[in-house]
């Protein structure tokens, strides 16, 4: 596939000619533009996690998705006519935002919020790290962002520290669970997340007003969820308790409509590899809150895991670049 300059990801480490020779320009997560929206969305996702586990113990997983992005559809809409002026896109726009409202607001969501059901959440945060690994097999095939050969060999030890911590979580499995099941709904989120990621990164996606085109991903995906609901688990579920409705509406507004655009800006300014470097943190503040608020039992095993696990992304993230 040919590229276009708007499909070249950005060159953070390119080097750089100068009259005194050449010089390494600082890497783009060092720069505070970048690294503070970085640090903020690898620290409020890493909170979602637990959040998700205690939302789907009161209503049906399909129905609290619904309920997440309806709300967080109303006030991304909101917040990008305050920015923007105006709601309208052309009708490119309204076929990114509907495969967005596809992949990201409803298939991915609706796949973890599932696999949470089975899973640990801080162990389906460490699965979904390896977000970084579908989005370079997909850029490289869409985007022809090539890798280097660290980039399989983290991948293997990332893999490698994935299946200690399934291993681990084996032996816990409360009854009525299904660690296969668990572990094939948290590769469909992480495939269609990806999807998602990929799409974003495109040339149609970028020339779009990221604000309006979230607005609209939103509402697609929720009309999509609301419609899977329906048909999977019948009419809604409206709880009453006051901390389900809290926790949606965290979800909704600092897990979504804080989140999302940061964490898109930051694909279009890094491309998606390079965006899914919170996929290193992302897991550890999983996996802090999963062990002090959900129990979470450790092992030499589980330890080993997550270690591999974090070592894999590093080494997969540093050989991003080709050598």
């Amino acid at each position: 596939m040919s590229q276009t300059p708007l499909d070249d990801p950005p060159v953070d480490e390119a080097l750089i000619e100068t009259a005194g020779g050449h010089h390494r320009r600082p890497h783009a997560l060092l720069r505070p533009a970048t690294a503070i929206p970085f640090l903020l969305v690898a620290l409020i996702w890493g909170s979602t996690w637990f959040i998700i586990k205690d939302q789907i113990s009161t209503v049906p997983p399909s129905w609290g998705v619904t309920y997440r992005f309806g709300i967080a559809a109303i006030a991304m809409a909101a917040l990008a006519w305050f920015k923007a002026g105006s709601l309208a896109m052309n009708r490119s726009g309204h076929m990114v935002a509907l495969a967005l409202g596809l992949t990201q607001f409803c298939g991915n969501f609706n796949f973890v919020y599932r696999a949470e059901a089975h899973i640990t959440s801080g162990v389906v945060a460490v699965m979904f790290g390896l977000l970084m690994v579908p989005n370079a097999v997909f850029g490289r095939i869409f985007l022809g962002i090539r890798v280097s050969w660290r980039f399989v060999a983290g991948t293997m030890v990332a893999i490698a520290g994935v299946v200690l911590l399934l291993a681990h979580e084996a032996r816990l499995m409360p009854e009525g669970s299904s660690l296969p099941l668990g572990a094939l709904l948290v590769i469909g989120g992480v495939l269609s997340a990806s999807a998602a990621n990929i799409l974003q990164a495109t040339g149609m996606a970028r020339a779009q007003n990221l604000l309006v085109m979230l607005a609209w991903a939103m509402f697609y995906g929720t009309v999509i969820d609301a419609g899977i609901a329906l048909a999977v688990t019948g009419p809604p579920v409206l709880p009453t308790e006051l901390r389900f409705w809290a926790g949606v509406t965290y979800l909704a507004l600092i897990g979504s409509v804080v989140t999302f655009p940061l964490y898109f800006k930051l694909i279009r300014e890094l491309g998606p590899g390079r965006a899914a470097y919170n996929g290193v943190l992302v897991p550890v503040v999983a996996m802090l809150i999963s062990t002090f608020l959900e129990g979470y039992r450790w092992s030499p095993l589980a330890a080993g895991g997550v270690v591999l696990a974090l070592v894999g992304m590093v080494i997969v993230l540093r050989g991003r670049e080709v050598d």
